[in-house]
């Protein structure tokens, strides 16, 4: 069935599954480019059109941290959490339109970008807080109870990447072959509340990525909190 979806980009490259991901994720990078450009191109102090969308978006995105690690180490994590949000919030509407197709829908994809997320936390985790005592902590309150704790803090981080990356994929899947079926059956028309749900799904699939990457984050840097 995938060999014979068509799409825009597809047209000049092929169908071929590593032309059509890589050629939609350079145009999500294109259209943030495109949206970073137009929001900065004339600040004021009085956000108006695109940069008052992206203040809000990145004040959103600090006040989603807040709760989980305090508002300063929000900040100081924004960047990376808020250039995901975009890539991935960019990625899933890219499929919602005709002619394209959404990254995200790629288990390869998602699968990277769960990656990047768990090698960071825990770059961050021993960091912080040292090789010794980041994994010490793994092996839970008591030192009776390390031999079956350790293996299960293992296995549930790495558990955290299959979440990631799944989570995202199949949510995502789901909803590109919803929309082909969709349109297959019914007039341009009628879908637009299919449209309009999609939109919100993809919306939401960012927004948890998001929040999971900064609650793996806190967990990681704050340790102590935690045991307290």
């Amino acid at each position: 069935m995938e060999g014979r979806l068509f799409t825009f980009l597809g047209s000049i490259g092929g169908h071929g599954q590593e032309w059509i991901i890589l050629s939609h994720y350079i145009l999500a990078i294109g259209v943030i480019f495109l949206i970073a450009n137009a929001a900065t191109r004339k600040m004021q102090l009085v956000p108006t059109g695109s940069q008052n969308v992206m203040e809000a978006f990145i004040g959103g995105v600090v006040s989603m941290g807040a709760d989980t690690m305090g508002e300063k180490n929000a900040r100081v994590y924004m960047p990376l959490i808020g250039s995901l949000g975009l890539v991935i919030v960019i990625s899933n509407l890219m499929g919602v339109v005709p002619g394209f197709e959404s990254p995200t829908a790629n288990i390869n994809f998602t699968l990277s970008l769960a990656l990047i997320v768990f090698v960071y936390y825990n770059y961050l985790g021993i960091k912080t807080n040292g090789f010794v005592n980041y994994f010490k902590h793994f092996m839970g309150p008591m030192p009776v109870l390390a031999p079956l704790m350790f293996p299960i803090e293992i296995i549930s981080h790495i558990s955290r990447i299959i979440s990631l990356s799944f989570r995202l994929f199949g949510a995502i899947r789901g909803d590109d072959m919803f929309l082909m079926v969709l349109l297959m059956l019914v007039p341009w028309i009628v879908p637009l509340s299919g449209f309009f749900m999609l939109t919100a799904f993809g919306l939401l699939q960012a927004f948890i990525f998001m929040i999971l990457t900064y609650v793996y984050i806190a967990g990681s840097i704050m340790m102590e909190h935690e045991d307290h």
